[in-house]
């Protein structure tokens, strides 16, 4: 299997490039080039598997890329959190990873996301989740994915709500206060929370909108997305399209499958099974 090895290793548990190389050859994985993200333009023509090591800000732009080429993309969660290996039943140990990414024969076609021309797989957020991977990123050293916790804990004291207008295919489906939006693709997120009505493969996004109640009802919302059950609870807004739309785009800017980064506009689509997984 001729692979292009796309490496993060500023990725919050990563392993070093070599060493996920070797362990590729191990497993038949013949590495035409190890580069790091910044250099993910056109793969080797060789190229038959597109294999990238990191977190789950690491994968969007290696998924654009396979989709771009038609060639199938294998993970190797490194990152913190490693929401979308979650999400696919991924494994999380290094070299079983890399023996599935060389030898794996199983694949998935999955949808692929996009807000501008940022391709993301997992989650884009809005309100509470900024703040609390803010507070949540210098303790990743430490506390590794209770980092996520904590932040949260930190924004539901501290946070504000932002007021918006939510639209799903040119309706509005929410205007008002609101604690969080979140447009989900695999609806996994923040370290094991999960939007549980969400679908990879099913051509579109989730919008849910937890609306600005009072702070002390924000335990039972997060209890709501740990669980997968946030939508069913009173008061949410749910509701599914191609093109998500949310005005004003929040000035501080969105979490975008654990990056922080400004979405203006705040518009996203999505691509019906653009992107094909590897998967155990």
């Amino acid at each position: 299997m001729r692979v292009l090895l796309l490496a993060n290793p500023k990725a919050g548990s990563s392993t070093p490039p070599e060493a996920l190389a070797e362990a590729l050859a191990r497993h038949g994985g013949d590495v035409l080039e190890t580069r790091t993200l910044e250099d993910a333009e056109r793969p080797p023509e060789a190229t038959e598997r597109i294999v990238v090591a990191g977190g789950d800000g690491s994968l969007g732009t290696a998924a654009a890329l396979a989709a771009e080429h038609g060639v199938p993309l294998a993970v190797i969660p490194t990152g913190t959190a490693n929401d979308f290996a979650r999400a696919m039943g991924l494994p999380d140990d290094p070299e079983t990873a890399c023996r599935l990414a060389a030898a794996g024969t199983r694949t998935r076609r999955i949808d692929l996301a996009s807000s501008g021309d940022r391709a993301w797989l997992n989650a884009a957020s809005a309100g509470l989740a900024v703040q609390a991977a803010r507070a949540a990123s210098p303790l990743k050293r430490v506390l590794g994915p209770v980092a996520y916790a904590a932040g949260a804990a930190w924004a539901a004291l501290r946070a504000h709500p932002l007021r918006c207008r939510v639209e799903c295919d040119g309706e509005e489906r929410f205007a008002g206060g609101a604690w969080q939006v979140i447009v989900s693709n695999s609806g996994a997120f923040g370290g094991g929370a999960q939007i549980g009505r969400a679908r990879l493969d099913d051509g579109l996004l989730d919008v849910t909108v937890i609306p600005a109640r009072s702070r002390l009802r924000l335990a039972r919302y997060a209890f709501g997305l740990r669980t997968g059950r946030i939508t069913d609870q009173p008061g949410v807004t749910f509701a599914q399209g191609t093109a998500i739309a949310i005005e004003p785009a929040p000035a501080a800017g969105m979490n975008v499958d654990g990056e922080l980064v400004p979405v203006e506009p705040a518009r996203f689509g999505v691509r019906r099974a653009a992107l094909e997984v590897v998967v155990g």
